[in-house]
């Protein structure tokens, strides 16, 4: 299955707004590595996801959104603006915020610290102002009782907080996160999903589907660097409409089998006739689509 850019509907004598984001043929390769293999995608407002296993190409096509890479081919706009520009690529990173995949934070700073030396640099120049944006960021994440504290002394969920905390600075109009969830417990999860929900325009790498079905609106699932599935995520759940069904034993035949919490059997693939169909999840559909892109 090819990729399709999501794009709203055209209205003659109306201009469309650029979406957020906007990635066309884009290609990228590390020696004789293809991370990235001619990906055509777009993003618009709300909260998009890029699904797919480690080592699928995620964290590059967020590098690229991100500005910190440039692809070997293709066209990339970012809030309408062309990030090749250098006087473009700046404006997009006043109005971006990112959140890597591996933060690299000062140990020796506090999270107030480290997030207002961001705000610096992200030419927050008013200080009072700047203090007033820095407290309000940590606090939204939930470290208002943790932001004096040296980030040495804090827990991997913490850390990944103040990086989050950072990405927030100035309410970006595009928020570029790679594995945001990552050290966070129950309770923070939800933090984060209603922090999301409030934001403009979100690309999010995730290869959690639970993180998926929670707050996107569109998902893209990555595989082997190229685009396999573009769409809501009923879409992809619905990629295994009539492939699923239980029963008291494993199916050989099916593409994937494995046992529910109530010790029935559950199947994805072609089912035998006969067979007890169930309703299709996300994460059946994202299974059946794996299995097929492997073929």
């Amino acid at each position: 299955m090819t990729s399709r850019p999501v794009t709203g509907p055209t209205v003659p004598g109306v201009v469309t707004a650029a979406p957020p984001l906007s990635f066309a043929g884009v290609t990228r390769s590390f020696g004789r590595s293809r991370a990235v293999d001619a990906v055509s995608l777009t993003a618009g407002p709300g909260v998009v996801g890029l699904l797919g296993p480690n080592g699928a190409g995620k964290s590059t096509l967020l590098r690229i959104a991100a500005t910190v890479l440039a692809p070997d081919r293709g066209e990339v706009r970012l809030l309408g603006l062309d990030p090749s520009r250098p006087d473009e690529r700046l404006e997009v990173r006043r109005r971006l915020g990112y959140l890597p995949q591996a933060p690299g934070l000062y140990p020796g700073f506090t999270p107030f610290d480290l997030v207002d030396y961001v705000a610096v640099l992200k030419e927050h120049t008013h200080a009072a102002r700047r203090r007033e944006e820095v407290r309000r960021v940590l606090v939204s994440v939930g470290l208002e009782d943790d932001m004096h504290r040296k980030i040495r002394r804090l827990s991997g969920g913490t850390r990944q907080r103040v990086a989050l905390a950072a990405a927030l600075l100035g309410d970006p109009d595009l928020l570029v996160l790679d594995e945001p969830a990552t050290g966070l417990d129950p309770e923070q999860r939800l933090r984060l999903r209603s922090l999301l929900s409030q934001a403009r325009t979100v690309v999010m790498a995730t290869h959690h589907i639970a993180e998926v079905s929670s707050v996107c609106h569109e998902v893209h699932v990555v595989l082997g660097g190229r685009v396999h599935f573009s769409g809501p995520p009923a879409g992809l759940a619905a990629l295994a409409a009539g492939r699923v069904w239980e029963d008291d034993r494993p199916d050989p035949r099916a593409v994937h089998s494995w046992l529910t919490p109530a010790g029935t059997h559950r199947h994805v693939g072609e089912p035998p006739a006969g067979a007890a169909l169930v309703a299709p999840t996300l994460d059946d559909g994202y299974l059946l689509l794996t299995a097929e892109a492997r073929r």
